[in-house]
């Protein structure tokens, strides 16, 4: 099990994220691929403000939140931080999409027209557009959400009906485990379905990421093609609240 030191100064945050960076690029020299094709989304959930203005100042300049209250509030509180952005990368419920779409500047867990139609309708009436990405279950385990793999290629034919959805390709959540014979071949599927929808998406849609990899598995993801990883308690530190109280049914992994 991963022990994660927790960052409380500017000079904390930089190192913690300088340690997950190296990681990163260890990974994409495996891979034989570029680090800057790597984008990492440092995860602020349970976080407050001060500790995220530290970590602001030691470069983190886009954070993913869970639940859409919870970053809204914080998105209010750092108001004067304009170039602060926030990715919503948690499930949503249709009454809560009028918030996402007043703030966020993306959204990663697209999985039901329900959704597409609130978030496209609160954005045209607000003259804004979003980046989303389709989430799909690649672990096949009924606690998660997100669409399965084989019903992904029909969503996003429908998908060019909301114009001020900008989509951008796909995230999952793996497998929690700590053995990476389960986990990879979450990775694996998300990667192979991606190629595929490249030949069959519609004009407008694009498939070019893939958010996938936390921070107990993001090299794992990285070494599959993640383009985007999403690590909080690499960064920020263990978190007092578990998992179970953001993503259903499952153990502390994030």
């Amino acid at each position: 099990m991963n022990t994660y030191t927790t960052a409380n100064t500017v000079a904390e945050f930089r190192q913690h994220l300088a340690d997950v960076h190296a990681r990163i690029a260890a990974a994409c020299a495996k891979a034989g691929r570029d680090p800057a094709s790597v984008r990492l989304l440092p995860v602020s959930k349970t976080v407050p403000e001060a500790r995220i203005r530290n970590a602001y100042a030691a470069g983190c300049h886009t954070l993913g939140e869970n639940k859409v209250q919870e970053a809204h509030r914080k998105w209010q509180a750092m108001a004067d931080l304009p170039d602060l952005k926030w990715a919503v990368i948690g499930h949503l419920q249709t009454n809560k999409a009028k918030l996402v779409a007043e703030f966020a500047s993306e959204f990663q867990a697209l999985d039901s027209l329900r959704v597409a139609t609130a978030l496209d309708k609160h954005l045209q009436a607000l003259g804004r557009s979003l980046d989303v990405l389709v989430q799909v279950n690649t672990s096949n385990e009924a606690s998660k959400f997100g669409l399965p793999p084989d019903a992904v290629e029909a969503f996003v034919k429908q998908l060019p009906a909301f114009s001020s959805l900008r989509v951008r390709g796909l995230m999952t959540l793996a497998s929690f485990s700590d053995d990476a014979a389960k986990v990879r071949p979450c990775f694996v599927r998300l990667r192979e379905l991606r190629e595929r929808l490249r030949q069959s998406a519609p004009a407008g849609i694009a498939m070019d990421e893939l958010s996938m990899g936390m921070s107990g598995d993001y090299a794992l993801a990285v070494e599959e093609g993640s383009t985007i990883v999403r690590v909080g308690q690499a960064i920020f530190g263990a978190r007092k609240v578990p998992d179970s109280a953001y993503w259903p049914g499952t153990a502390d992994h994030g």
